[in-house]
């Protein structure tokens, strides 16, 4: 039957699981969404659901949990597409158009590696996940991912790489004429060459020496290669950015809007040296704020396809490790030419808007321009001359954009935006890089006020192409296409898993209905300055859809914004060199990129922004199992984060790093797993281990490769 003969109330069952496609919701939940909680109206829709299961439309599972049932798989079914190979082994095949990735045990991954392009026979459905599971049968094509390892010889000239646990899942033979000067001990970065039996040792050759094993550079570099960044530029494109002049030609100025007798200020952590953004602020005879945004003008200085532009676009984005900077620019540019450096001219790309006192845009316009910063700023002197505790010239100004990003900051929060708060983690290393104490980063308002004053920024360009859109040909969906920040609802079944985890603390999250920024925020307020405020912050963060780039505008539900893109970081962000180039092809009457070409681009920025992500968190808990590594023994107090039959997890309240103590180290009693309550019980004693409890710990165990932390209980 098809959908066509649903009635209106199945269709609309329909709608609302598509929304959360990969979510299961609970048949009540399904009736308070539609206005149906009365005793009547839940039967109605339990004989609806009843009715769309026995047409194949959708799962019930137990708990009577409701989904969207994709069209059943034959058995043997043949597809392709791209293999996601996890640390533990197991992977999973991306295949476009299919919602769910298909599952695949290490035993069924044949030849394949993490990248690979891949055939994959359909096994059928898990037992318990119901997801698809299948065997690869053909790698169709092999990835150019390289790999991470340690050299061993492990007999006279016969050489093994033992590949890191996050890198590959097999060991690969090299041959000694492909051991490119790598010698037994050192961590290298290598090659595929060959493998065409499961039952052998896949062939390899190494590419570059990264250092000793076990050594702090190897380490960091290990981590950058695992992810498939690289720190040096081809000569190519370190030419073609040393070729480009700090001089700017007059007839260049000459057309822009020349704004260097204006008070232009930078605002930025006091180890920066790429300074993408400057601000001016005005106060109008009109009472309004006129607010100037101005970016580097990177744009300017990087044709379209040329070297720079190519490197640019394959690396993505600016990596930000905690003892070095992987840059998307040369450092000619990125430091140099490009950044807003004090007392120098400089080319821009400037938003200007007027804004009521009520933080409400009344005017705007996007405009090239050329600026001169009078002031580098570093956000802990800012947030001293606010707070009076130091005078300066700009007082002024900085006063007026405190007032201005206070207005935007209540505004947002009141109109929809989450309100997220986690702490981070802040290294002090010596000379050769080892830690040497952890400090929490303090989050100050001085940060707030660029961070308001940049959304501001972002949301107003995004509008900006709406407005063009409007204007143009309203046959045409894909008129004026444009690059999109954008953040989906977040994952149901995640957020049902929240509200069952605060209910035994007392606290309730609302559920009922549709989900809101506003219920979120509600529930993030009552956990405040509690014992498990950060577990939940940190759960409400991971049942966030990730934010993507794409020219399908689907909104920003985290920040509220029903437009947004990224305006403001082309220096390390290749998503804005984009929108800037469309905003001024736009500006000019003519186009820049069609909208196949802006989703092509946006899943490999979204790919690429995901690996740096990851890439940054390694190399924090790098620094932390190293920190440990040296304090072996030693006490420390912590909280309990998670709770599985396996163990308990808990995070260290000085460091902000979280280890393991594993069950079977719990020797004073037999404990059992409680899952709804979120601890573990011992049998005889009845004493609990809870998510949310303070708990005094030791460390026994670190693990440099696996960046893993074993605890167990103190003594005290």
């Amino acid at each position: 039957m098809s959908k066509n003969n649903l009635s209106s109330l199945e269709k609309s069952i329909i709608e609302i699981l598509k929304s959360y496609p990969d979510a299961s919701i609970p048949t009540p939940l399904l009736a308070d969404a539609l206005g149906l909680s009365t005793k009547k109206g839940g039967q109605k829709i339990k004989t609806s659901v009843n009715r769309l299961r026995q047409l194949g439309h959708v799962i019930v599972s137990k708990g009577n949990l409701v989904r969207l049932n994709e069209p059943k798989v034959r058995e043997d079914e043949m597809v392709e597409g791209k293999l996601d190979v996890t640390s533990h082994g197991d992977g999973y095949v991306i295949v476009e158009g299919r919602d769910q990735d298909i599952r695949i045990s290490h035993r069924y991954m044949n030849t394949a590696l993490d990248g690979d392009i891949v055939r994959v026979k359909l096994l059928g459905y898990h037992r318990k996940s119901n997801k698809p599971i299948g065997r690869i049968e053909q790698v169709v094509e092999r990835s150019k991912n390289i790999f991470v390892g340690t050299l061993d010889e492990v007999a006279k000239n016969t050489y093994l790489i033992k590949s890191d646990v996050n890198s590959s899942r097999v060991d690969f033979f090299v041959d000694p004429d492909d051991l490119n000067g790598a010698k037994p001990g050192q961590k290298i970065t290598f090659k595929l060459l060959q493998w065409e039996d499961v039952r052998g040792y896949p062939q390899a050759q190494v590419l570059d020496i990264l250092g000793d094993a076990g050594s702090n550079e190897a380490n960091v570099l290990s981590i950058l290669a695992e992810k498939q960044f690289h720190g040096a530029f081809p000569p190519e494109v370190e030419k073609f950015a040393e070729d480009i002049s700090y001089d700017i030609p007059e007839q260049e100025i000459a057309r822009r809007r020349d704004i260097r007798d204006e008070v232009v200020l930078t605002i930025d952590p006091a180890d920066a040296k790429d300074f993408d953004d400057g601000l001016s602020i005005q106060m109008l005879d009109n009472g309004n704020y006129y607010l100037g945004v101005h970016i580097a003008d990177v744009t300017h200085y990087m044709p379209r396809s040329t070297a720079l532009d190519v490197e640019a676009y394959n690396r993505a984005t600016s990596v930000y490790l905690v003892d070095r900077v992987i840059p998307m620019l040369p450092e000619h540019l990125s430091n140099g030419v490009c950044s807003l450096r004090p007392n120098e001219d400089k080319l821009a790309y400037s938003c200007f808007m007027e804004i009521a006192p009520n933080g409400k845009l009344v005017d705007y316009s996007i405009e090239e321009t050329v600026i001169h910063s009078n002031q580098r700023f570093v956000y802990e002197e800012v947030q001293d001359i606010l707070d009076g505790k130091t005078s300066h010239e700009y007082v002024n100004e900085l006063k007026i954009l405190q007032t201005l990003a206070n207005t935007l900051l209540e505004k947002r929060f009141r109109e929809g935006s989450i309100n997220f708060e986690t702490p981070e983690p802040k290294f002090v290393l010596d000379d050769s890089g080892k830690p040497i104490d952890v400090i929490i980063k303090e989050r100050i308002f001085a940060h707030k006020l660029i961070e308001e004053c940049m959304l501001m920024a972002n949301k107003t360009v995004a509008y900006h192409v709406e407005t063009l859109r409007k204007k143009g040909s309203k046959s045409n969906k894909n008129d004026h296409p444009f690059f999109y920040r954008v953040h989906d609802k977040p994952d149901l079944e995640k957020l049902y898993n929240i509200r069952e985890t605060v209910k035994p603390f007392g606290i309730e999250f609302d559920l009922d209905g549709s989900v809101t920024p506003k219920k979120i925020n509600t529930l993030l307020k009552k956990i405040e300055e509690t014992s498990i405020e950060n577990i939940v912050n940190g759960l409400m963060l991971r049942s966030m859809a990730k934010a993507v780039y794409s020219p399908k505008n689907l909104g920003h539900f985290g920040l509220g914004f029903p437009h947004y893109a990224h305006f403001t970081s082309p220096i390390r962000r290749y998503p804005d060199v984009v929108v800037h180039r469309l905003l001024k092809r736009y500006n000019a009457g003519s186009s820049e990129y069609t909208f196949t070409q802006l989703e092509e681009i946006g899943e490999h920025c979204s790919e690429r922004e995901r690996y740096a992500v990851e890439a940054e968190r390694d190399s924090v808990k790098l620094k932390q199992v190293e920190f440990l590594s040296e304090r072996l023994g030693q006490n420390f107090a912590g909280t309990i984060t998670g709770v599985t039959e396996n163990g308990i997890y808990v995070l260290i309240d000085d460091i902000y790093c979280e280890g393991m103590v594993r069950v079977s180290d719990l020797k004073d009693d037999y404990y059992v797993y409680h899952q709804k309550m979120h601890c573990l019980i011992g049998r005889s004693k009845g004493k609990k281990y809870r998510l949310g409890d303070s708990i005094n710990i030791k460390v026994v165990k670190t693990d440099l490769d696996k960046r893993q932390i074993d605890l167990t209980l103190a003594d005290f």
